[in-house]
């Protein structure tokens, strides 16, 4: 408004400073040239210039200040995204961290597991295989017991040295059918 009123009065007074011109010749000086007319009509065109092109010189600014805080804004609210990603790695890794310590943990228990029942095994299997050659030792041992026996018995005796009479044979079939 006040631009305006300025406006308004340098439409004014210009053509009255301008026509009011006297009619002796004088010296020139400051006061007597046109110096001032010209510094009027400067400042008369300033104001109209800034009467113009003030409003959008004032909208370029502020949008582009406006532009520039919005990409302030974007760029501190990916930082922020960023700074909360990163936590959320930061977290993940620890989680992951403690879950591979609680895999090798599990993994190291049931190796000692599957360790301790090998050795199970290996030493049950080792007890019947040492049952087995017991058992075949014996077994083996009877085996040649009978065959000296045999031996002895077939080789060693003949039917002279041995003599049997009714008494002998009818006590022992007794013995057997009792």
């Amino acid at each position: 408004m006040r631009i305006k009123n300025i406006a308004l009065l340098a439409t004014v007074l210009v053509p009255t400073l301008v026509l009011a011109t006297g009619a002796e010749h004088h010296d020139v000086t400051l006061f007597n040239s046109d110096f001032f007319y010209r510094v009027l009509n400067f400042t008369i065109f300033a104001g109209l210039l800034y009467y113009l092109a003030a409003n959008p010189i004032k909208a370029f600014f502020i949008g582009r200040s406006e532009g520039i805080s919005n990409q302030l804004k974007e760029i501190e609210e990916m930082l922020e995204a960023s700074k909360n990603q990163r936590v959320v790695a930061e977290e993940n890794l620890v989680k992951a961290e403690a879950k591979a310590k609680e895999i090798i943990a599990e993994a190291n228990h049931e190796a000692a597991m599957l360790s301790a029942k090998i050795v199970e095994k290996n030493e049950y299997f080792l007890a019947l295989l040492e049952k087995q050659a017991e058992e075949k030792k014996a077994l083996e041992s009877k085996k040649a017991t009978r065959k000296t026996i045999d031996t002895l018995l077939n080789d060693g005796f003949e039917n002279s040295d041995i003599t049997i009479n009714e008494a002998k044979v009818v006590s022992l079939i007794a013995k057997k059918v009792a």
